[in-house]
Formats: C-alpha cells, structure tokens, sequence
C-alpha cells in the first residue's frame, strides 16, 4: 500500500501506526490531522497517537497533497471528483470538501479544497467465512451486504469474490476502483482467477460485459439509484447472482431490490446480520461459533 502522496510529517507519523488497524486519515486544513484507528477518532502526532489537539500535526495547505495523489494531474480525475471523491492507487479513496460548483443541479467541479478524507482500504482473508457457512452453504443466492460507511462492506467482498474464484466465473464491476482497485499495470488486490471491469455507469456495462464474458456471478459496490438497480435487474432477469452492496438502510426500499439475502455489517469485526427477503432474521444451525469471530488486524 502506497501512501507516498501524504506530507513528510504524516507519512512519518503514520509509519509509527499498525497499517491494518488505521482506517482514515482526515486533513483538514489549518485544523488537527485526525486519523481513525481501531474504530475510534483520534489526534495524530508526529510520532503517532496523542491525545491532545495541541500536539497534533496542523496542515497550512491541502490542495498539495490532492495535486501529489494525482500525481500532478487532478483535471484527469474531473469525473470522480463530481461525485466528491477521487479513487487512486491502491484502492485508496480520497473525499473531497471545499467548494462545490454546480451546473443545471449537478456538481461540474470542485475548488478552494478545505478538506480531505483518506479511506485506508484491507484486505482481509476469511472475513467472509460466516456467509459461506450460511446464506452461501447450500446454494449461491443473490444477496445485498448493507451498512454505513467504514465498516467493511468492500472489504467483505472481495473475500467472496476470492473463495466463489474457485469455482465460478466471477465478474467484478469495480466502478470506483476501490474492489480489485487495479492500476495500469492489471496489479492490484488479489480477489483470485476473476475478470474485472471498470467502468463509470453499471447499467450499460453490464449488459455488455454478461454477454462478452458469460459470468455466474457478478460482484459490485454501492448500489444506488435507480440506475444502478436497473443494472442488477438485468443481471437477475439473465440468471446471474450478484453480490453487492450498498450505504442504503431503508428495509422498505432494500426489499424492492432483486435480492434474495441482505446482510447487515454492524460494527467491525462483529457477527453481520443476516435477513431473508422479506427481511426476517435468517440463521443456519450449520454455523458454528467461531465462523462470526472476524479478525480486523490482530
């Protein structure tokens, strides 16, 4: 993992941490560098944790480390910035604060960048081991993995991807480039033997993409919108299970969605819950104990 783009004194700071227990690091500009570290918030010093804002780090400037995440080339990145965030190497996600440009109700651009959010991505092998001896024990179903922000979900997936790798045809839409998070290169997380697509817009690739590469399962991130759960019908109506998830928490518009299975991520490394279509707590005796026990970096 490359965090080369971070400033001297963070990137310095930072090395004094456990790499699998951080999970952001939030610049803000002229305020306390804040960093999220085993779930909890906390000041970051120049030689790692402190608990006092005062010994905290302070950036004068936050557009230089946005120009040094692109590598110079922040206009490359005008498309995702409109979403208000950038993904770069490594599956690294950068939200974006500062000022929104609108044109006819939709953000064209952002500018004056105040802030930055720095979402450290995981890879976790067996995370996915509680599903595997439920919901996915007897037969594959198409299931929705739902949660706020940060707690797994992404990285939940591609432990399915890698484990279904073995005997599927796994296709992966990684829209935003934070699931396989590939570079230029093909070289990214090991999600197994599966195929990767990257695109801007689900609906349109996947259509292509299901008759180029005939999958059994596809797998992608964050569902919303109506388009997005067009693409998933589409998939469904071809027979296809697909595996995603989502930041939408409304049970009523989750069981419109084409999914037989919605698994629910708590906090991390806790026992997801797991709930059949019309959303009644679902479980299997076949489970033992100590498939729900996730380890997040111990």
């Amino acid at each position: 993992m490359s965090l080369s783009f971070l400033p001297d004194e963070v990137g310095v700071a930072v090395s004094h941490l456990n790499y699998n227990r951080l999970s952001e690091i939030r610049l803000r500009r002229g305020q306390p560098v804040i960093v999220e570290y085993d779930g909890e918030y906390a000041f970051l010093g120049r030689m790692g944790i402190v608990s006092n804002a005062n010994e905290s780090i302070r950036l004068a400037e936050i557009t230089p480390v946005l120009n040094a995440a692109t590598g110079g080339c922040v206009y490359s990145f005008t498309e995702q910035m409109k979403n208000g965030f950038i993904t770069v190497e490594h599956g690294v996600r950068i939200g974006i604060a500062g000022e929104y440009v609108t044109e006819k109700g939709a953000v064209n651009t952002i500018k004056n960048v105040t802030s930055l959010n720095i979402r450290i991505p995981h890879d976790i092998k067996d995370c996915a081991n509680y599903l595997f001896k439920t919901v996915f024990l007897k037969e594959l179903k198409s299931t929705l993995i739902f949660s706020k922000p940060g707690l797994g979900k992404t990285t939940m997936l591609r432990d399915i991807a890698r484990k279904l790798s073995q005997a599927k045809n796994v296709l992966v839409f990684d829209e935003r480039g934070e699931i396989a998070a590939l570079d230029n290169y093909g070289e990214g997380f090991d999600l197994g033997t599966v195929d990767v697509v990257r695109c801007y817009s689900k609906l349109g690739a996947i259509a292509s993409a299901i008759r180029a590469m005939k999958p059994d399962v596809i797998i992608t991130d964050e569902l919303y919108g109506d388009e997005d759960i067009k693409a998933v019908q589409y998939a469904a109506d071809c027979s296809i299970t697909v595996i995603a998830s989502s930041h939408i928490a409304d049970r009523e518009k989750l069981k419109k969605m084409p999914f037989e299975y919605f698994v629910e991520l708590k906090s991390l490394g806790a026992r997801p819950k797991i709930y059949d279509k019309n959303f009644n707590s679902y479980c299997d005796s076949c489970a033992d104990d100590d498939a729900g026990r996730v380890s997040f970096g111990e």
